[in-house]
């Protein structure tokens, strides 16, 4: 048993069901009896580097470069995204990419390089191969950004799945980004990061990693240039990082450094090059654009484990009705399941669950149902039944339903990487539709089978379909609930052809977001846990996942009423806005915690409601480029090396700029601003960066920051769209992209683009180059001291 198991396992067995415990060491001991049947020993290994170059052959985008002992095959597609595999590797067969294999280049051509070596040149980047198997990734310009060393592989003797390294070079001022959700981010410092989806078996915290979803996505921002990085592998491995040292020896002395290790499968690679914007809008052109969410998704979410009844659920919603605070979704966790079991009710609690659902919605409240992939191994089980009729669950090598421990008990797993398998599943959602339920979150899917020792996830022997290629769990277990995610999402899209589903994942794999989005699973309540919450979503943003939040107030114990609100004031301006918690752990609701503080949720649910038009068009804008709505302040100045290291703030889509307290008993804070002019949108005074200003931040709000001649949608006193429009700078310009709201169906909707200049002395609003009357929304300018006059802004300290 390795360390990572043993931390685990220590968690996942202190639970204070007895049984579960007992349950828990058989499927522990059965798992590793499974994997020593199933699973070869590696025995003796010959290790294996590319050779000299022996020879080439020009292809479509690039090429083949032949050594003595590999291949390497380059390839750059249309849209500009540049592809290399090792051994034959092709970009397919692949779980991330969307549409099969992209188009090739006709305009790059492999051709001699002037040091011995070969190279593709290509508009948005260059790739040149060393007569030895180095590997770099350069700007048009010819600046390095990557230099990947000569891989080496690890090969049985006696055959099977080779183990590889890849060690790669990038500039010294560089800075580490992605892999997926990182508690510890979102800047990822130096250290070895786990590539296994993994449940650590309890709350956690920033020092904790592995979490729920890893990707190997790096996005590495320098002075040079940015660029991302995808090794399309999903094999159990890791990635070293380690910043450079600047001013610090020489060479590559000084420069970072990445170090994957794959424990199987292809060493292939894709990478992007350009501005931030560019690149996530080419990594959502390659694996997939994000699902929008119906509008009521993009409001207030309450949850909770244990509700317990439906008579509590009324009690909950009644409680925000009276106080009049906005609520547009409750979510039921499995305790609202018969003993646990996905796809029932308990009756005795919820004994009318449609009727629950139909007068919620009266109220604009939509109701979310969890679902987990664990089906309890009980003849009579409808889906264990229907599941079995369809030979629908994971086997082991010979041939046995692979069985493990969750929730309901002995449970098995159905296989998500067969599409018949998705297919089937996919129809278990019309029992959820029929009870009222609206939209879903998958949970437990990384996948998680209990157990008191080793690892607790399926046997690593287990097979899997893999989508016809066939393979083990060590292959499958980091696409599982991406398979899951697209079964349900395609169900939802057959069984509610009108509407958009609304689905979001614990687990997941790059890709993802095609289907939905996630949150932050089980994040410790404190502070620290607060913090790691901006570390996710700001991370799995930057791996092209647009849709996440965490639960606000962590999921376990009780968050003071400080700690609490500031929670509460983060999650307002995050996509995802949710409060949950464990079945042990304090209220959640935001009279529970005082006058003072229920008046301050009041401002910022309000506020939220009075966004929700910009966080529309944020979604759609994201489907649209791939740019998540929660960018790093860096988004627009990746060359700010100040920028690049602040991570207590960030941008939200191009207007806003939101600071919250992330510290106890904060009132005033430093805010790292972007070039330009901002505002305090509460003061209205204006500041122009780039440097840093010192903010007040009483406990009433955060600070929130708008661009100088941004436009941002609102929803008017009426109920109706209007526009916030900021002043510019004197003798400067602005405007924006507005989306009006198209219902939650598939109608297209039009993209508003609106101009904003000063013009006899006053700012003028116009709509694609038409005058101003033709801006149908009301429209409040903002940022002025008198009329026509912009407010003298505080220049920032550096």
């Amino acid at each position: 048993m390795n360390g990572r198991d043993l931390v685990r396992s220590v968690k996942a067995v202190n639970l204070s069901d007895a049984a579960l415990r007992v349950r828990m060491v058989r499927s522990a001991w059965r798992r590793r009896r499974v994997d020593a049947v199933g699973l070869a020993p590696r025995g003796a290994e010959r290790a294996r580097t590319p050779g000299p170059v022996t020879m080439v052959e020009p292809g479509p985008g690039g090429g083949v470069v032949r050594f003595a002992r590999s291949e390497l095959r380059v390839r750059v597609t249309s849209g500009g995204a540049v592809f290399w595999g090792w051994d034959g590797a092709e970009p397919g067969p692949s779980s991330a990419l969307v549409g099969g294999s992209p188009e090739a280049d006709p305009r790059a051509v492999l051709e001699p390089d002037k040091e011995g070596g070969w190279r593709v040149v290509a508009e948005r980047a260059t790739v040149v191969v060393s007569r030895l198997g180095a590997v770099e990734l350069r700007t048009p310009g010819g600046v390095m950004l990557r230099r990947d060393l000569p891989p080496r592989w690890w090969e049985p003797v006696g055959g099977g799945t080779a183990r590889w390294v890849q060690r790669s070079h990038v500039a010294a001022d560089a800075r580490f980004f992605g892999l997926g959700g990182r508690a510890a981010g979102p800047r990822l410092r130096n250290g070895t990061y786990v590539l296994w989806n993994t449940d650590p078996g309890g709350s956690f915290g920033p020092g904790d990693d592995p979490l729920y979803i890893t990707m190997p996505v790096q996005l590495v921002v320098a002075d040079g240039g940015t660029h991302l990085v995808f090794h399309d592998n999903t094999w159990d491995g890791t990635v070293t990082l380690r910043e450079g040292e600047e001013g610090a020896g020489s060479g590559h002395d000084r420069m970072g450094s990445c170090e994957v290790r794959m424990e199987g499968g292809p060493l292939r690679c894709w990478a992007m090059v350009g501005a931030p914007a560019r690149v996530l809008h080419s990594w959502a052109s390659l694996t997939g654009a994000p699902a929008v969410p119906p509008t009521w998704a993009l409001g207030h979410h309450h949850a909770r484990w244990g509700f317990g009844s439906e008579r509590e659920v009324r009690r909950i919603v009644a409680g925000y009705q009276e106080r009049g605070l906005p609520l547009d979704a409750v979510h039921l966790d499995i305790d609202h399941f018969d003993a646990h079991q996905v796809f029932t009710v308990d009756r005795e609690r919820f004994p009318s669950l449609p009727k629950l659902a139909a007068d919620l919605r009266g109220d604009g409240i939509r109701l979310v149902s969890i679902v987990d992939p664990a089906v309890k191994a009980e003849p009579g089980n409808a889906v264990y039944d229907s599941g079995t009729a369809a030979d629908a669950f994971v086997r082991d090598a010979a041939g046995r339903v692979v069985r493990g421990v969750v929730w309901p008990g002995d449970a098995v797993f159905p296989d998500f990487t067969a599409g018949r398998v998705r297919k089937w599943w996919s129809g278990q959602y019309d029992e959820r539709l029929a009870q009222g339920f609206a939209g879903f979150w998958h949970d437990m899917n990384e996948p998680v089978s209990f157990a008191a020792f080793g690892e607790t996830t399926l046997p690593l022997s287990a097979r899997h379909a893999l989508d016809g290629r066939g393979g083990d769990h060590r292959e499958a277990h980091n696409v599982y609930a991406l398979g899951m995610a697209r079964a349900g999402y395609e169900g939802m899209r057959e069984l509610r052809p009108g509407e958009r589903p609304f689905l979001f994942s614990r687990s997941g794999w790059a890709g993802m977001q095609r289907y939905g989005g996630t949150w932050s699973g089980d994040v410790a309540t404190g502070w620290p846990g607060l913090r790691a919450s901006l570390s996710l979503v700001l991370g799995l943003g930057l791996c092209g996942v647009p849709y996440s939040g965490p639960d606000v107030g962590g999921f376990d114990g009780s968050p003071s009423p400080e700690l609490y609100l500031r929670w509460f004031q983060l999650g307002a301006y995050l996509p995802l806005f949710r409060t949950h918690a464990a079945l042990r752990a304090g209220r959640r609701e935001p009279w529970e915690f005082g006058p003072e503080v229920l008046e301050h949720a009041r401002a910022a649910l309000v506020e939220r409601r009075r966004l929700l038009p910009y966080f529309v068009t944020l979604a759609h804008l994201a489907r649209r480029s791939g740019a998540p709505y929660v960018r790093p302040l860096w988004w627009g100045s990746p060359e700010d090396r100040a920028l690049r290291d602040c991570e207590d703030a960030f941008l939200l889509g191009d207007c806003l700029l939101v600071a919250p307290v992330l510290s106890q008993g904060v009132t005033r804070r430093e805010v790292r601003l972007p070039p330009g002019r901002w505002y305090d949108t509460v003061t209205g005074r204006a500041y122009e960066g780039p440097g840093q200003v010192s903010v007040d931040a009483p406990l009433s709000r955060i600070p929130v920051l708008a661009r100088a001649g941004s436009v941002l949608p609102v929803r008017g006193a009426d109920g109706r769209l209007a526009l916030d429009v900021w002043a510019p700078g004197p003798g400067r310009a602005g405007g924006g992209l507005v989306i009006p709201d198209p219902g939650d169906g598939w109608d297209e909707p039009e993209l508003q683009r609106f101009a904003v200049r000063w013009s006899d002395g006053r700012v003028l609003v116009e709509r694609d180059g038409e005058d101003e009357a033709a801006v149908e929304y009301p429209v409040r300018v903002l940022g002025l001291d008198a009329p026509g006059a912009p407010r003298a802004p505080e220049q920032a300290s550096p």
